[in-house]
């Protein structure tokens, strides 16, 4: 039973951090601003380490099964 909530929790994160990695990279590919109204590096910033974080975490809950 713990080991189908790893499964989706690791699923989950990783497909999260992997989205928002894939749109950080496109917008500031693009030129185009990552949040609205704040810096262009420390929303680009910010926003990878939370898709890093969140790729880690996955990794992390996958690997506990």
């Amino acid at each position: 039973m713990e080991s189908e909530s790893a499964i989706f929790g690791g699923v989950a994160f990783c497909l999260f951090g992997a989205a928002v990695s894939l749109w950080t990279t496109v917008r500031l590919w693009r030129h185009e601003p990552v949040a609205l109204g704040v810096n262009r590096i420390a929303s680009a910033t910010l926003a990878s380490a939370a898709g890093i974080a969140s790729l880690g975490l996955g990794a992390y809950c996958l690997t506990r099964l």
